[in-house]
C-alpha cells in the first residue's frame, strides 16, 4: 500500500474508531433511549436538513466519480495526486504556525514545502516524510481555538459538509492562503479544485465501512473530537495564547440557525 493511502486510511480509523467508543458509551449507558441533544449541536434539527442534502449529492454524483476516478487511476498516480494537493498545503501551516507561536512547526512546514516541492517536482513525491521531516497541519479554525474561541458550536455547510461556527469564520483565510486561488486561468483554478475533491472523495471510500448506526451523528462526533485534539495538540493543558476576552461568542448567531 502506497505511504499515502496508508497515512489516510490510518487517520480516518483513528478519528472513526474514536468517534465509535463515543457512539458505544453513550449507547451503554442510554439503554436505547433517546438522548438529550448534546450542546455542541443545538442546531440538530437545521444541521440534519443539510445533511441529508449532503448526502443526495454525495450518492448520486460525487461518490460515483470518486469511485471512477480510483478504478481508472494507477495507484502511484493517486498517490502523487494526493501529495500534490498536501504539499500546497503547507504555506497555510507555515502562517497559521506563526500565528499560533508555534516557530518550529512552521519552519518544519516550510522546509517540507521546498524540499518537495523541489526534490520532490512539485509535491508529487513526498520525500520530506521519507526524510522523517514531520509536522503538524494547521489551519484559521485551529488558529482562532488557540486563540480562545473554544467548543465551537457544530454546524453543517452546504456542499462543505461538516465544520462549526469557529471553522467556518477560518474558511476564507483558509482559501486565500491556498496557492490555487491564485491561478489566473479559470479552467485550471476549477479543474484543479475539481481534481481535489474527487482526490479527497476517493481517499474516505475505504473509510465508510467504519461507519455504523446514525451516519450523522457519527460524522459529527468524529469531526469534533478530531477537531478538539488538533486545536490542543493532543493536550489538555490550557494555550497560552488563549485568552478569556476573545470576542466572539456562537451564541450571537444562535436566531440565524433557529428552526
Amino acid at each position: 500500500m502506497s505511504d499515502h493511502k496508508a497515512q489516510g486510511r490510518r487517520g480516518g480509523r483513528a478519528l472513526l474508531g474514536i468517534a465509535a467508543a463515543g457512539l458505544l458509551a453513550g449507547c451503554a449507558s442510554g439503554g436505547g433511549v433517546q438522548q438529550e441533544p448534546r450542546p455542541e449541536d443545538p442546531w440538530e434539527g437545521f444541521n440534519r436538513k443539510v445533511f441529508a442534502f449532503n448526502e443526495v449529492i454525495d450518492r448520486y454524483a460525487l461518490k460515483p466519480v470518486a469511485r471512477g476516478y480510483r478504478f481508472v487511476t494507477p495507484d502511484p498516480v493517486e498517490t502523487g495526486v494526493g501529495n500534490f494537493f498536501s504539499n500546497l498545503g503547507e504555506p497555510r501551516t507555515v502562517l497559521n504556525s506563526l500565528l499560533q507561536g508555534k516557530g518550529r512547526n512552521a519552519s518544519i512546514a516550510m522546509s517540507r514545502f521546498l524540499i518537495n516541492t523541489t526534490v520532490g517536482i512539485g509535491g508529487l513525491w513526498d520525500v520530506a516524510s521519507r526524510m522523517e521531516i514531520t509536522g503538524q497541519e494547521e489551519d484559521f479554525g485551529q488558529t482562532l481555538g488557540v486563540w480562545g474561541w473554544e467548543d465551537s458550536r457544530y454546524l453543517v455547510l452546504p456542499l462543505l459538509g461538516p465544520s462549526t461556527l469557529r471553522d467556518t469564520g477560518g474558511l476564507p483565510a483558509d482559501m486565500y492562503s491556498y496557492p490555487t486561488t491564485y491561478v489566473e486561468d479559470d479552467e485550471t483554478r476549477l479543474g484543479l479544485t475539481a481534481l481535489r475533491i474527487i482526490d479527497t472523495r476517493a481517499g474516505l471510500l475505504d473509510q465508510e465501512a467504519l461507519i455504523q448506526g446514525d451516519r450523522y451523528a457519527f460524522i459529527r462526533d468524529a469531526y469534533l473530537q478530531r477537531r478538539r485534539f488538533e486545536v490542543s495538540d493532543g493536550e489538555l493543558g490550557e494555550d497560552p495564547f488563549a485568552s478569556d476576552d476573545f470576542g466572539f461568542d456562537d451564541a450571537d448567531f444562535d436566531d440565524a440557525f433557529a428552526d
